[in-house]
């Protein structure tokens, strides 16, 4: 199981393709127009993020909107047979949004469906065999897609490494039990993280066949920043989805100079590392001047995990961007920077005035 695509609900579909073409440098693939929803489409490399915006109060974008703020309505998954992942999410009573449907193209076959996942969050499966559209027909027809993804020269971003869950207080080893009961994931890390302020737990998952990783957060106090998340968007739903690239340092000097909004990160952070792995070939200074978190995995291997975080992209608290680097396999969350993202969104909270 790998991650196929990311769909959105947003109030205007083009200003939102504009700011991700603008700013975090994807290129514009195709849009298309309908009764109800203005679509746009936008990728780098394997990423592809589709943004919806309704056109009139009759389309499901309006519905959503309405009830929540902008924000991922489906994370959808490319897996080996659709089919058999459909009959095991029914089997297990998942809600069915979408049947089987086999699309024959010119040089290929895409079969997809759609289940209902966690709160609202919708999940799309995909299979794709020989060369197909990048998008199933319902989201985008046909005849406005680019069979192929053009101009496949460097791009900031590669991949999604990971997307994050939010749900609701005491509802973590539910939510971590459905999505191993239906799509088969494993544990793969686990973290509870407080305070003097508020707290979370995370349960991070993984899928045994595929890239798939998945943590879930849970909030352990009313002012926790998880809660926040889930009182803004009116339930449960993505909080973040992380970026992957090749080259954090160039990726977000390009980007702030787009006028991309990041974290800030606290000197004393930078002062800790420094005195913690002194000996790490390290470019601190440049570490410090983008606000880039570091962490060093323990192993053999000696990976290194290079992460920061985008303020919210829409205009409520809810959904942001991580951006990161893994540098010699290193497979970890940034087990030492979580206190310290938990921290640098506290701060963004004591501006709103949600924590004193």
């Amino acid at each position: 199981m790998d991650f196929d695509h990311i769909r959105f609900y947003a109030h205007d579909a083009k200003q939102c393709r504009r700011w991700f073409t603008n700013v975090l440098g994807f290129q514009y693939l195709g849009n298309a127009t309908t009764s109800n929803q203005q679509v746009e489409v936008v990728f780098s490399e394997a990423i592809v993020c589709i943004i919806v915006s309704p056109l009139n109060q009759a389309g499901p974008a309006a519905q959503y909107l309405q009830q929540h703020p902008p924000g991922v309505v489906d994370l959808a998954f490319r897996v080996s047979d659709v089919e058999a992942t459909l009959t095991r999410a029914v089997q297990k009573g998942v809600t069915l949004l979408h049947p089987l449907t086999e699309e024959q193209q010119d040089n290929g076959t895409l079969v997809w469906g759609r289940v209902k996942g966690w709160g609202t969050l919708e999940h799309t499966l995909v299979e794709r065999k020989g060369q197909t559209s990048i998008l199933p027909s319902d989201l985008i027809p046909l005849s406005a897609q680019a069979l192929s993804k053009v101009e496949m020269s460097r791009r900031l971003f590669k991949q999604i490494d990971h997307s994050v869950l939010n749900v609701g207080k005491d509802q973590l080893q539910t939510a971590v039990n459905w999505y191993q009961k239906v799509f088969g994931f494993e544990t793969h890390r686990y973290f509870d993280i407080q305070t003097r302020r508020s707290g979370l737990r995370s349960e991070v998952l993984t899928h045994p066949q595929g890239q798939v990783k998945f943590p879930i957060n849970e909030p352990t106090s009313d002012n926790s920043q998880i809660q926040e998340f889930l009182d803004f968007n009116q339930g449960p739903g993505i909080q973040h989805i992380a970026l992957g690239t090749s080259n954090i340092l160039d990726t977000v000097s390009q980007l702030k100079s787009q006028g991309l909004s990041l974290l800030d990160i606290p000197p004393s952070y930078y002062q800790q590392l420094r005195h913690q792995f002194a000996q790490a070939h390290i470019n601190w200074s440049a570490l410090e001047q983008h606000q880039i978190l570091a962490d060093f995995e323990e192993d053999a291997k000696a990976g290194i995990l290079l992460q920061t975080f985008t303020k919210p992209i829409f205009q409520q608290p809810t959904f942001f961007f991580e951006i990161i680097e893994r540098q010699r396999q290193a497979q970890g969350f940034g087990q030492r920077n979580f206190l310290a993202l938990f921290q640098a969104i506290e701060r963004e909270q004591q501006k709103r005035g949600v924590l004193l």
